[in-house]
């Protein structure tokens, strides 16, 4: 286990005690699933109020790993989308075929952006080909051509139901408009003003040999092939990795993700308008079967168990999650190789309970 605290000099002792005993804790749950071979490798970021605790276990071997953070990635494109709204070259109420004229035919003309964004579109997860289409190694434009002519699921608007392709439009939507690779984009515009130095969509400069393994074998079937044997498309391959689907295609690591996270704790406009930062991470599905924020999740416990009802972030199928509690000033980022399926209930649900209890 590597390891960097922080200080916890300015608590009362009672406070300080308890603190250091539940991220100890929190960190001796995620040691022992490595210990035990479950994970192979994992890190672990804490921040509270300028402080920082984090770990790196196993195959990590230090906190500067980088992971495919699948999920995650879909708050990190929202913010990209927000950007251009907040420039004025979007907003949230237009439909989506003012920029992609193709999207249309029945209900898919009240299809609009903040549907997109908040899972309300009635596009499905995934597309019914998805396994065919990685085994053949489909290229992005593929997926964005097939999404626009896949029936809806249900009128937009009327119900939340959780939509990659949603959001991959909405990506679409903005190469269009910067006539860009939605990659280049975000790196530009997202990742280097927030010091996220080691965070891509796709690989970017990163090689999948420095990046820790996905741990695809514990879970066959996982893409709904029914096969385990799908090394040429899998998590780990060359294909998926270079991608850069922006509903699951980023690398990351702890720190970085922090630090996204951070500034939506104190939007200070330096990439996206505070009202905006704070639109993001709001329930905009009131009324509705669940609370979607604007890329964020958004749901009471869906996080740390004691996290206040304002907490916001997401998860990723690679098991990961990323949270902020901004009652507490709080991010923790627990990345995993082990699938979340697998390690939701039992390791990454279990830390966040542990982080959420250190701080009062």
């Amino acid at each position: 286990m590597r390891r960097r605290d922080f200080s916890l000099g300015f608590l009362p002792a009672a406070a300080q005690a308890l603190r250091e005993r539940k991220l100890l804790e929190a960190a001796g749950l995620v040691q022992r699933a490595v210990d035990a071979g479950q994970v192979r490798a994992a890190t672990l970021q804490v921040r509270c109020r300028g402080e920082r605790f984090e770990r790196a276990f196993g195959e990590a071997r230090t906190p500067e790993t980088v992971f495919l953070i699948a999920s995650i990635t879909k708050p990190m494109t929202a913010a990209g989308v927000m950007l251009l709204a907040d420039r004025g070259a979007l907003s949230l109420g237009d439909p989506v075929r003012k920029f992609i004229p193709e999207f249309s035919g029945g209900d898919r003309s009240l299809v609009t952006i903040r549907h997109l964004l908040t899972h309300t579109s009635g596009l499905p997860d995934m597309l019914p080909e998805n396994t065919a289409m990685r085994e053949r190694h489909a290229p992005l434009p593929e997926f964005v051509e097939r999404t626009i002519r896949t029936p809806l699921l249900f009128k937009p608007g009327t119900r939340v139901h959780y939509q990659s392709m949603g959001i991959l439009l909405a990506a679409e939507i903005a190469r269009r408009i910067t006539g860009r690779p939605f990659a280049e984009f975000l790196e530009k515009e997202i990742f280097g003003p927030l010091g996220m130095r080691n965070t891509a969509l796709g690989l970017g400069r990163f090689e999948i040999a420095g990046t820790a393994r996905c741990q695809v074998e514990e879970a066959p079937g996982l893409y709904g092939g029914g096969r385990s044997d799908t090394r040429s498309w899998d998590w780990n391959s060359p294909y998926w990795r270079n991608l850069a689907a922006p509903w699951g295609g980023a690398h990351s690591t702890g720190a970085d993700i922090a630090n996204f996270l951070g500034y939506f704790l104190k939007p200070d406009g330096k990439v996206l308008r505070a009202e905006t930062a704070r639109a993001m991470v709001t329930n905009q599905t009131q009324g509705l079967n669940e609370p979607r924020g604007i890329g964020f999740a958004v749901a009471p416990g869906s996080f740390g168990n004691t996290c206040s009802a304002r907490t916001f972030g997401h998860g990723g199928s690679t098991g990961t999650l990323a949270w902020a509690d901004p009652a507490r000033d709080l991010v923790c980022v627990v990345l995993t190789t082990l699938p979340a399926r697998l390690s939701e209930k039992t390791l990454l649900k279990p830390v966040s309970d542990r982080v959420s209890e250190a701080v009062a």
